[in-house]
């Protein structure tokens, strides 16, 4: 008999975030990363337990919750497993209560998923959704903020710096967007990707600046490849190039490697009606 498994896909890093002015909510534009994913895989067992080959991604007691939260249950073992770091920023905490939900049986809409997902662990990105860079999303409310028109296609290199970092709920100390979004909104509008990107880089350098950590390598990388402009985890070591279509080149993935960067990817976002 198939057991139920289900795959997520990551993020790497946002284009945005921050806080939408003064005491605004904390939110963000995701960038999704379909080439790093968490599945999960339901197996016989006499009673419930978790198997995340030590990754630390959500402990059995904190599981049951958010199934009993869901209306769910799992009879078995659900062993989980990530292809990103957890404290990466790459969503490997949320893509694994989605995919845990989903071997659950949930099949409701995606905004009852995300309100789970932030009550058990106070914040969430927005993976459940099937377009969720399209989303000016308030993280710890589990809200959609404004919905924007379809990305334009840009080329993704990216990979992992520095040390990794995981999201604390309470933490609120990120640079006010408020601009940023505006100008995005217009740039997204216009699928104007090396606007786009150059509002991912500013946004990456607010937080670089308020948060650290000081040295990254990231924007001179970018300026030494071509990109039109680079992202960053605003909380985590995910870092990213953004390129139009075409313009990466061969050698970035070797580049990032010689800077330090950890399990360099290449994936396309955008391009989607």
């Amino acid at each position: 008999m198939t057991q139920p498994s289900a795959s997520v896909a990551g993020h790497l890093g946002e284009f945005l975030q921050g806080v939408l002015g003064p005491g605004g909510p904390v939110a963000l534009v995701t960038l999704p990363c379909p080439v790093l994913q968490v599945s999960a895989r339901v197996s016989p067992a006499e009673a419930f337990g978790i198997e995340d080959r030590g990754q630390g991604l959500i402990e059995p007691a904190r599981a049951v919750r958010f199934l009993e939260t869901l209306g769910l249950r799992i009879d078995g073992k659900v062993t989980i497993a990530a292809e990103m770091p957890v404290g990466g920023g790459a969503g490997a905490s949320t893509a694994a209560l989605v995919a845990l939900a989903r071997v659950a049986g949930h099949a409701g809409p995606p905004p009852a998923l995300a309100a789970a997902c932030v009550r058990n662990e106070g914040a969430s990105d927005p993976l459940m959704f099937p377009r969720p860079e399209r989303l000016l999303w308030a993280s710890r409310e589990a809200r959609i903020v404004e919905g924007f028109p379809a990305l334009p296609r840009m080329e993704v290199v990216g990979g992992f710096f520095g040390p990794n970092r995981r999201t604390v709920a309470a933490d609120a100390r990120f640079p006010d967007i408020a601009d940023l979004v505006d100008r995005w909104r217009t740039a997204a509008g216009a699928a104007d990707a090396p606007a786009l990107a150059a509002l991912a880089s500013d946004s990456a350098r607010r937080t670089l600046a308020l948060r650290g950590p000081s040295g990254d390598p990231t924007e001179a990388l970018a300026e030494r490849l071509g990109a039109c402009g680079f992202a960053i985890a605003h909380t985590g070591s995910a870092r990213a190039l953004l390129f139009r279509p075409g313009t990466s080149g061969k050698t970035a993935e070797s580049e990032l490697i010689r800077a330090g960067f950890r399990q360099v990817v290449r994936f396309t976002v955008g391009g989607f009606a």
